[in-house]
């Protein structure tokens, strides 16, 4: 592609070489570049990319994008260079523009908030497939085209990635892309020039405060997507939802459980494995039975339920596609069934102090014996939630085993040690090792307990100081009663 067409709607602010030149590909990362290629500087907050332009140049990068004046060395090579500030913002509509902007042909639906992101995006794809359509998914678990399945290790892809995937969905001619917008891809501008049919706003609690430092920038990142959004679906039972409900100026849609929500429920029965509720719209009813239990599923339900209806599918419809979801990986997911046990063995994603307040709450409803609660943090993330994580997970819990989550370049028991100041019970056992963590747990449960293993959830990995290894807790849990007489 021309650079002009790949630049297409930017104004340079200064220029080194050639414009006249052919694009063969975008990269960030110096070590993918190849011949012909454009490499985009882009200064993270542990490596610059121009500390990398000799390296792409070598590799044969045909022009760099840089914020930074490139070194008179550097200029002797033929290779173009465009200086500009704002180098994120440049990448996402580059991006955009190599890959035909392809995000315009697709309807995007974009989900945020602390919480409850990736079972509501598994919620809207099963009542939008009810419906007829063919969705794509971009989240935390994995990336999802029709049905087949992506890695990831980001909630929301950089840029590049993100318009590839756009690009892959019109080829696969998919309707709908329901996207799990975090905070980071926002003040990151990784969705910088995309525009949402609805923004839906689950929750706000405190979570990644080591990046964001304050709580307000946290949810002024959050607010983002809905000045980006055509419609806006809020959690009005949510304080920050209140909040943003009357800060944005779009359409908004509010539900919950109060009477004045437009789209709410009514009649709620919980149980230990599902909710049922009617599902109420204008003048109209109608009842679902959701296999997944907790007061935080309903209202995942109700806001998948309140977009759908936003988007003119019909209730019965959308009651049809909440009723056949079964279940979500890593979100109050029972391990055991297999096992014919006479307790339960849980595994959930929770790792922030209100997503594990309410999974154990969640939990209690219907344990009739112990809970039992495996977790930890993970490192190089906010400090600040370890001790209320600690006080939560006693607090709560009859035992709880504190042990290592992903710890990445921290001491694990440096961790553990910042649990414990949140402490106040003496129902805890320390063990580092994960692995044995979940041993221990399994030798003092008893009939009608629960064990909830909280955390990691979905992930089949940990990340230690030493790198990536792969960790997957339903293979642990299998191991466990294959070799021992469990």
């Amino acid at each position: 592609m021309k650079l002009k067409e790949v630049m297409n709607g930017l104004i340079y602010e200064k220029t080194y070489g050639d414009l006249d030149i052919d694009i063969k590909s975008l990269q960030y990362d110096s070590r993918k570049v190849g011949e012909g290629d454009m490499f985009f500087c882009v200064e993270g907050f542990e490596v610059d990319g121009h500390k990398y332009i000799k390296n792409a140049i070598e590799q044969g990068a045909a022009l760099i994008i840089c914020s930074k004046e490139p070194q008179e060395e550097l200029l002797k090579h033929k290779v173009t260079f465009i200086k500009m500030p704002d180098i994120r913002k440049v990448m996402a509509i580059c991006a955009s523009n190599f890959y035909y902007n392809c995000h315009k042909k697709l309807k995007l639906i974009g989900i945020t908030g602390t919480n409850g992101k990736t079972t509501s995006s598994f919620m809207l794809k099963s009542i939008l497939e009810t419906a007829g359509y063919k969705v794509s998914v971009i989240g935390t678990i994995a990336n999802y085209i029709g049905n087949k399945r992506i890695d990831t290790h980001r909630t929301t892809p950089e840029a590049l990635e993100l318009h590839e995937l756009f690009q892959e969905m019109v080829e696969k001619k998919v309707d709908y892309c329901i996207m799990e917008v975090s905070s980071h891809s926002l003040v990151l501008s990784r969705v910088y020039g995309l525009e949402f049919e609805e923004g839906i706003f689950t929750n706000l609690t405190q979570d990644h405060l080591d990046f964001h430092k304050t709580f307000e920038n946290y949810y002024n990142a959050k607010l983002m997507l809905f000045k980006n959004s055509k419609r806006s679906i809020i959690n009005i039972e949510d304080d920050y939802g209140n909040r943003l409900f009357n800060e944005i100026n779009n359409k908004k849609v509010t539900y919950g459980t109060f009477a004045s929500c437009d789209v709410r429920a009514e009649d709620v029965q919980m149980s230990s494995r599902g909710i049922n509720f009617k599902l109420c719209y204008k003048q109209v009813q109608r009842s679902v039975a959701l296999e997944m239990p907790g007061a935080f599923n309903l209202s995942n339900a109700l806001c998948s339920a309140a977009t759908c209806l936003e988007e003119g599918i019909d209730i019965e419809v959308v009651a049809e596609g909440l009723n056949s979801i079964a279940g979500v990986p890593g979100r109050c997911e029972v391990a055991s069934k297999k096992y014919k046990l006479d307790y339960d063995i849980i595994l959930d994603y929770a790792h922030s102090p209100d997503s594990l307040k309410q999974i154990l709450k969640t939990v209690r409803e219907f344990t009739i014996g112990k809970i039992i609660c495996v977790f930890g943090c993970g490192g190089d993330r906010d400090t600040t939630k370890r001790a209320q994580m600690g006080f939560i997970g006693t607090e709560l819990s009859d035992i709880a085993i504190i042990t290592s989550d992903n710890p990445r370049s921290e001491d694990p028991k440096k961790i553990i040690e910042d649990i414990i100041l949140g402490v106040k019970n003496n129902n805890y056992i320390i063990e580092e090792n994960r692995k044995e963590a979940i041993k221990k747990a399994i030798a003092l449960v008893s009939s009608q307990d629960t064990i909830l293993i909280a955390g990691k959830g979905h992930e089949d990995y940990q990340e230690l100081k030493t790198g990536r290894i792969h960790f997957d807790e339903r293979e642990i849990i299998e191991e466990i009663f294959t070799t021992t007489n469990c």
